[in-house]
Order: C-alpha cells, then structure tokens, then sequence
C-alpha cells in the first residue's frame, strides 16, 4: 500500500511538472514570437510565414495544460454558495457527484481525442505553414484531459476521505478576512494591495 502511494504521488509530481512547464513554456514562447513576428513584419517588412500558425499552437497548448494544472490547485471558478447552504452530509455527496461527472467527462473528451488522433495519423493530415504531422497539436487534447481527469480522481478520493463537517470550507471571503487578522499591520497592508490589485 505504502509502495502504491509513493507511485501515485510520483505520478502526480510528473503530472504537475509537466502540466506547469508547458502552461509556462507555451505562454513564454507564444508571446515571444508573437512580438518578433510583429516587429519583424513593422519594421524590416518581413515576417515568418509559419510564426502565426506556431503562435496559435503554443497558446491552445498552454491554455489546456495551464487548464489541467488548476484541477489541482482548485483554481478553477465554483459557485458554493448551496453547498454552504447544506448539511455537510448532503454537500458532501454533491461535491463527489460532481467531481464524478467531471472525471467521467474529462476521460470521455480524452478517450475520443486519442481516437480522433489515431484518424488524423492515418489521414496523414499535415499543417499548412509548418508542414508538421497535425497529431502533434491534436495530441494536447487527450493528453491534457487524460492529465485533468487524474487531477479530478485524486480530488475525489480526497474528499471520500474527508470528513464531511470539513469537505466545505469557509467562503473566500471568510478566508481572506481570518488571514487579515493574523497578519502584523504592514503584512495587511501588504495583503490588502494584492488581494485588491493595487486598489485600495
């Protein structure tokens, strides 16, 4: 059991690292080339003709797998505001529901992702400007959806484990407020401009 355990979260820092370098890679490399293309095309009236297609790719790639690593962090928008409102029994069950579904989702865009990619593989379909196989790109679909799904398990099996007065947390507000108050005055400050952007 103990041996499994390591695995699992082996995997899961493979996951994450994986998910963070391509969310950072992706994002970094797409902006880069973005403003190098549109100098290049500005100011010396020439650009690379394949920077814009490479551009979109590095982006989608960034966007699923930056999407993939908020399943972790619970970063993703929820309304909680019933689950709030609930025994903690009741808003148990329906956080393991949802995470349920969600999982049964991910697994089925990830499962007919591979599928559509096997396809693309024997069509041999190739991108315009590159001139790349276009299973490369294809394949951030179910490979970001197979890693979302792993994330959503483990959520999952966290919850069954946890008991139900404590599944539900306080509000973000609620939480944002008791740090305040274990802060020394000029960390508030100093959490009041970040949580605020500056604002205040």
């Amino acid at each position: 059991m103990k041996f499994l355990k390591k695995v699992f979260a082996w995997i899961s820092r493979v996951i994450g690292w994986i998910n963070q370098s391509i969310a950072a890679i992706g994002i970094a490399g797409g902006v880069a080339l973005a403003f190098y293309n549109v100098v290049a095309r500005y100011v010396f009236g020439s650009s690379l003709t394949w920077a814009g297609e490479l551009t979109v790719y590095l982006f989608l790639w960034s966007a699923f797998f930056g999407a993939a690593y908020c399943f972790k962090e619970d970063a993703h928008i929820a309304v909680t505001i019933l689950l709030e409102k609930l025994s903690p029994r009741v808003a148990k069950a329906l956080m393991l529901f949802s995470h349920f579904v969600t999982f049964i989702y991910l697994a089925a865009v990830s499962w007919y992702g591979y599928q559509y990619l096997l396809l693309t593989i024997d069509l041999d379909e190739r991108s315009i400007d590159l001139d790349i196989p276009m299973w490369i790109p294809y394949s951030v679909i179910p490979v970001s959806f197979a890693f979302a799904a792993w994330r959503v398990a483990e959520k999952f099996i966290e919850i069954w484990h946890t008991p139900a007065e404590e599944v539900v947390r306080h509000s973000e507000a609620e939480m944002i407020l008791a740090e305040l108050e274990e802060a020394a005055p000029e960390e508030l400050v100093r959490r009041v401009e970040k949580k605020t952007g500056g604002m205040l």
